[in-house]
């Protein structure tokens, strides 16, 4: 093997740098993703880490290690460390030795074709009582209502189980994909990725916003065609999938019901928000009893990445069920990676956005961070203030206004969302600039009715809360003003460049994502941390400062209303 240009510097503590200035820099960062994870992306040297889950993940995706030992020779600068390429093997190895399975005696068992592998997962603590008797050397009767718990315990001593128990078929109900009232046609990815899923039987479909989820979705409900329970974020994502299921499958209204804070409604394909689930009365989760409500068939977690406590506490008693996971990222901010591993499913199917960007399915996007600075008392003030107090008053920085406005400038009559995380910052930048502004306290009408008429062309801009952050469909909006975030959230970084991936259906289909960040201060610090997953998909942001933006522009036509005037 020869050695001496690649863009991979590989170390032995399962650490991989990433030359991003190298002109095989893609390629081997689309051979790296499926099984390593992105930690830090400042500009020219990306870090990953190839992680036990990363491994364990790509192998049930029908990845294995010779794949990853040839990425990374083919693209190692250096001979790679023998002793990582052995612990690599080894880890992916451990997949599959074990597995639940479903025996005609004895119902649900745990299986390995090593006696001593058996034996030694018998003794731990926590997993013995979850088993019953010792069938044969190679297998264990175990609980049928610990399948979900069982699998999670495995996996944290190292013993991730391929769960081929299978999955009872719940109440049938016909769904057929409706090709000719409105016609259309899935997407070659969309139904590699309904395929992918349905081999697996569960499991978690990772794609961009944007790139239809919905419709691998939809052809999952037509592949397994009975009741279905669907978990969406927000009443509001939960209507554009009523809209879209009547729209281009068979199923009527009277066949879908809403179960939210509004409607209580249970039948044959429900649409419950996750919300409603997790809301207490007198200390308990009262609406989880939905699960049992009907014979489900499948069950449908959009967001999945948002999955509550309380719903992966249900989703383990849930595992003779088929379970579809739909998200734009498997990260999660309360590192539960391996819950929605183990209780939904491994990851099934993966497209990276660039490949679907190229391809036009979603809009290019140009990603800028625009760089500000306190006033003199600003400065004095956070110098001053607490630590918990610090990031609240770097968002708020006065000079965040002043390049809204420039943008707006620069962008003049183009669909926009000034997007950000503190409510009286919203309003106040909302009556600055004579703008409708949407927020958690809105009811879902008036969300409804000023988030369609953003659609219509009537409003051309938006002042949006983290209300907005999840599964809207506004596919004219073209530019996305980030003032403020939920410190360093990448998956809400991902979530709102995914509100203007959208493919545009006119001239130009590029999208501008700005993040205005005040320099020398934490908020510079959490977008640096924020940008890290979408540089992994392989976007690159450009700094600019706020006298790049020309204060001379025009001023901004005033946005329109929402009545058009």
């Amino acid at each position: 093997m020869a050695y001496g240009d690649g863009p991979l510097i590989v170390q032995s503590d399962m650490t991989v740098l990433l030359d991003t200035s190298h002109e095989q820099a893609d390629q081997a960062r689309l051979a790296l993703a499926p099984f390593a994870e992105l930690e830090r992306a400042p500009e020219y040297m990306h870090t990953y880490r190839i992680t036990n889950l990363a491994l364990w993940n790509a192998r049930s995706a029908g990845y294995d290690a010779e794949q990853a030992v040839d990425c990374l020779e083919t693209f190692s600068r250096f001979p790679v460390p023998d002793a990582l390429l052995t612990n690599l093997a080894e880890t992916m190895g451990r997949y599959g030795r074990v597995s639940l399975e479903s025996h005609p005696a004895h119902g649900l068992v745990l299986c390995s074709r090593e006696e001593a592998v058996i034996t030694e997962i018998s003794r731990y603590r926590k997993i013995a009582p979850m088993l019953r008797q010792r069938i044969d050397a190679s297998t264990v009767e175990v609980h049928p209502s610990e399948r979900g718990r069982l699998k999670q315990e495995l996996i944290k001593i190292g013993w991730p189980a391929e769960d081929v128990a299978g999955y009872v078929d719940g109440e049938a109900h016909p769904i057929e994909l409706d090709f000719e009232t409105f016609p259309w046609a899935l997407r070659d990815y969309q139904q590699q990725a309904a395929d992918s899923f349905w081999a697996g039987g569960s499991g978690v479909v990772v794609l961009p916003c944007g790139a239809g989820k919905t419709m691998v979705g939809a052809a999952a409900m037509a592949k397994a065609k009975a009741t279905t329970l669907i978990l969406v974020t927000t009443t509001v994502a939960g209507r554009q999938w009523r809209d879209e299921l009547i729209k281009k499958t068979s199923l009527t209204p009277d066949e879908i019901g809403e179960y939210s804070g509004e409607k209580k409604e249970i039948r044959p394909i429900t649409i419950a928000t996750y919300q409603v689930l997790t809301r207490r009365t007198k200390q308990e989760f009262k609406n989880l009893a939905l699960f049992d409500s009907r014979d489900w068939g499948l069950i449908i977690y959009d967001e999945v990445h948002l999955l509550p406590a309380p719903v992966f506490r249900m989703a383990s008693d849930l595992q003779s069920r088929r379970r579809l996971g739909l998200t734009a990222t498997l990260i999660r901010e309360d590192g539960r990676e391996d819950d929605v591993f183990t209780l939904i499913g491994p990851k099934r199917f993966d497209a990276p956005w660039k490949d679907i960007e190229n391809r036009g399915y979603i809009a290019s996007a140009v990603c800028t961070e625009v760089r500000v600075d306190f006033d003199r008392g600003e400065q004095l003030v956070y110098a001053e203030a607490e630590a918990r107090d610090r990031y609240r008053l770097a968002t708020g920085a006065r000079a965040k206004t002043e390049a809204v406005r420039r943008l707006l400038a620069r962008h003049r009559g183009t669909p926009t969302l000034i997007i950000g995380a503190y409510v009286d910052q919203l309003r106040e930048i909302a009556d600055e600039l004579d703008v409708p502004v949407i927020d958690g306290s809105m009811s879902t009408a008036k969300r409804e009715k000023l988030f369609q008429s953003f659609r219509d062309g009537e409003t051309t801009c938006l002042v949006v809360s983290k209300v907005a952050n999840f599964s809207i469909d506004l596919p004219d909006a073209a530019v996305a003003i980030q003032i403020s975030g939920t410190f360093g959230s990448r998956q809400e970084e991902a979530q709102r460049l995914g509100r203007l991936l959208r493919p545009k259906g006119h001239g130009d289909n590029t999208a501008h994502f700005y993040t205005i960040v005040t320099r020398d201060s934490v908020d510079a610090r959490y977008a640096a941390h924020r940008q890290r997953f979408l540089a992994e998909q392989g976007y690159a942001y450009s700094i600019i400062d706020l006298a790049d933006l020309d204060p001379a522009a025009d001023e901004p036509d005033p946005p329109r209303d929402a009545t058009g005037g």
